[in-house]
């Protein structure tokens, strides 16, 4: 089994998890610990195949394409400040890490699961992260989203059933309803709903009639 784990999203986690105890007295490394903890966890519980990605800069190739994409603007410098000591932490315990500059963790998540799933020796790949974007890489029940928050397992029936679409139409959807935490906001007028029902009828956006969204069509086609 090969577990992928969304390193900043980790830290996210960690971070604003202790802020809830700390009385807003933030630790200089208290979410890397928390990282690390957790990925300890991960091994004493039988994990031996792991690999951790981080975002070693916010920004992307994607913030060229797009100029609302999301950026390091907004981050809190005590979180921004434990970034790189937590993955000179996870290499510094043996950890393979993923440190990304110009694509993100995302990018090497979806890269690592798809490589993990043509290996005939894998039983099975867990993603542990909730970031819609990665259900798109979601296959049967060998290769599932975990999200540790709300211990909630999603395999390819779980996508389904959340977004209304198969995994390989997760890119579409979130072009057409757009994604907050990336910072696109998809089409105005499309919702869950009407864009499930939309990527029914038609498949993926490339396939959609001209009229159907009209000059918008280019727009979707941009975020997917």
């Amino acid at each position: 089994m090969v577990h992928l784990v969304d390193g900043t999203y980790e830290l996210f986690r960690h971070f604003y998890g202790q802020r809830r105890f700390n009385d807003g007295q933030d630790k200089p490394f208290g979410a890397v610990v928390g990282v690390l903890h957790t990925v300890v966890e991960m091994v004493e519980g039988g994990a031996t195949h792991l690999g951790v990605a981080t975002d070693h800069v916010i920004e992307s190739f994607r913030n060229g394409l797009w100029p609302g994409y999301k950026t390091g603007q907004g981050i809190e410098p005590a979180l921004l400040a434990q970034f790189h000591p937590l993955e000179e932490a996870l290499a510094a315990m043996g950890v393979v890490i993923w440190p990304m500059i110009d694509f993100e963790a995302d990018d090497a998540l979806a890269a690592a699961a798809h490589k993990a799933a043509a290996d005939e020796r894998v039983e099975k790949v867990c993603i542990w992260t909730p970031d819609k974007d990665l259900a798109q890489c979601v296959q049967g029940t060998r290769v599932v989203q975990v999200d540790r928050k709300t211990k909630t397992i999603r395999d390819e029936a779980g996508v389904q059933e959340k977004f209304g679409v198969e995994p390989a139409l997760i890119p579409d959807f979130l072009a057409l309803v757009g994604d907050s935490a990336d910072g696109y906001p998809g089409l105005e007028g499309i919702g869950r709903v009407s864009a499930a029902r939309l990527l029914a009828r038609f498949g993926p956006l490339e396939r959609f009639p001209d009229d159907v969204l009209g000059r918008r069509h280019a727009t979707a086609l941009l975020f997917k």
